[in-house]
């Protein structure tokens, strides 16, 4: 792991966004890791973890050993804008997949529009619709990360933090637990997290 890298290199996403080539982003092969979607984030979490995972299990689901193709992805996020942490999550699956909501990219000539690709549904039902445009191929997955189980401090740390009276040591062992429970769900690559419902 480079020194420069908050978190480990894989899992990883590699996928080819035709508009990122057209416009000069190198030959468009763009590689993600987890850094990416945490600096986006501006933390790291097990939602934000998840959104990652999510999508990784969406393009190897939908390509198999195919590349995948940025912009060519739509993604349903089963509840409302605001419920939960469907606002979040959605965050990632736009950085990783091009799929924008209606404030997203419009293309070039009728050609690589994101807007629109995205979408909240409320039904109810939890989980999270990937669909290639190209083929119609399409893949429902939930994340549950609570088999990999916060430290039992962390609870009782976190109200102490925010309540204003917590020392250096619980904040560090706060601090330390947290992230022990990120790289534990990334490690995992959502093997025990990450489940296909249809």
């Amino acid at each position: 792991m480079s020194e420069s890298l908050m978190f480990p290199e894989t899992p990883s996403i590699r996928l080819y966004d035709p508009l990122g080539d057209l416009l000069g982003a190198g030959d468009g092969i763009l590689t993600y890791i987890y850094d990416d979607v945490a600096k986006l984030s501006g933390h790291a979490c097990p939602t934000v973890a998840g959104g990652f995972l999510l999508v990784k299990r969406a393009l190897e689901e939908l390509w198999g050993d195919e590349m995948p193709q940025r912009g060519d992805i739509r993604v349903t996020v089963y509840g409302a804008q605001d419920e939960g942490t469907n606002g979040p999550i959605s965050q990632v699956f736009t950085q990783l997949t091009g799929a924008a909501a209606g404030n997203g990219f419009h293309g070039l000539g009728g050609q690589f529009a994101r807007d629109g690709l995205l979408q909240f549904q409320p039904t109810g039902e939890p989980g999270f619709r990937f669909e290639r445009i190209s083929t119609g191929k399409a893949v429902t997955l939930i994340y549950d990360p609570s088999g990999i189980p916060a430290a039992p401090t962390m609870g009782e740390d976190l109200g102490r933090i925010l309540g204003g009276f917590a020392d250096k040591n619980i904040v560090t062992r706060f601090r330390d637990a947290w992230r022990e429970r990120v790289l534990k769900i990334l490690a995992d690559e959502g093997r025990s997290t990450v489940h296909r419902i249809d």
